[in-house]
């Protein structure tokens, strides 16, 4: 009797022990353990978005839009691409004896740090990353788009970095709204009766932003 009594207290003092010492060895492993960006308890998301902008191009006013696909990660960064693109006022040269104007687009990747994603109003930080191109464009007594008598007298490329800082706000689960500023600034370009810098400026934006965040 003795004997069994013994083994009971034996039982009873080993499994809470071996239980603590479990617990603690698999606390230990999780503080240890290295905490991947890809990992299983990582979210992810993503979310489309259109874009239109009001923006200063060679001194003229110019309206910008464009749109966005981002993949999110962890609810705090998002990676993707995006492209705009942008016009600006038409005006007469007096070189040319014509109205012209400047038009053109550029894309490429974006990364987009978002700061304290969840509460309802808070800060992003788009980069974007890219190259594009540029024409100047003349009319021949016209200002309808639809006319045929629009040509390009000349056309570059460029590289372009525009970052920015946007307020969003979670208006639903599937559905931020955002308002930016951001600044584009380009490589030199070479156009015709065009300053090199004629595409550097802040640019003011508002994003619709539809998917999983």
């Amino acid at each position: 009797m003795r004997a069994i009594l013994m083994f009971i207290l034996i039982v009873f003092l080993f499994f809470p022990i071996k239980a603590q010492e479990d617990k603690d060895l698999e606390y230990k492993e999780r503080r240890d353990e290295v905490i991947t960006l890809f990992g299983d308890h990582v979210s992810h998301g993503g979310y489309g978005a259109f874009i239109l902008g009001y923006s200063e191009i060679d001194n003229m006013d110019a309206i910008v839009i464009g749109g966005r696909g981002s993949w999110i990660i962890g609810h705090w960064i998002a990676i993707g691409f995006g492209g705009l693109g942008f016009i600006n006022d038409m005006h007469y040269n007096d070189v040319l004896s014509q109205n012209v104007n400047l038009t053109g687009g550029y894309g490429g990747m974006v990364l987009e740090p978002i700061i304290l994603p969840k509460i309802p109003v808070h800060i992003s930080a788009p980069v974007l990353f890219g190259v594009g191109g540029v024409a100047y464009m003349s009319s021949y007594g016209s200002t309808d788009w639809d006319d045929p008598n629009y040509y390009a007298e000349d056309a570059t490329s460029f590289l372009v970095i525009e970052p920015g800082v946007d307020i969003e706000l979670n208006v639903i689960r599937s559905f931020r709204l955002a308002l930016g500023v951001s600044y584009r600034y380009t490589s030199e370009i070479n156009l015709f009766d065009t300053p090199v810098d004629a595409l550097n400026g802040l640019s003011y934006n508002i994003s619709l932003k539809f998917g999983k965040f």
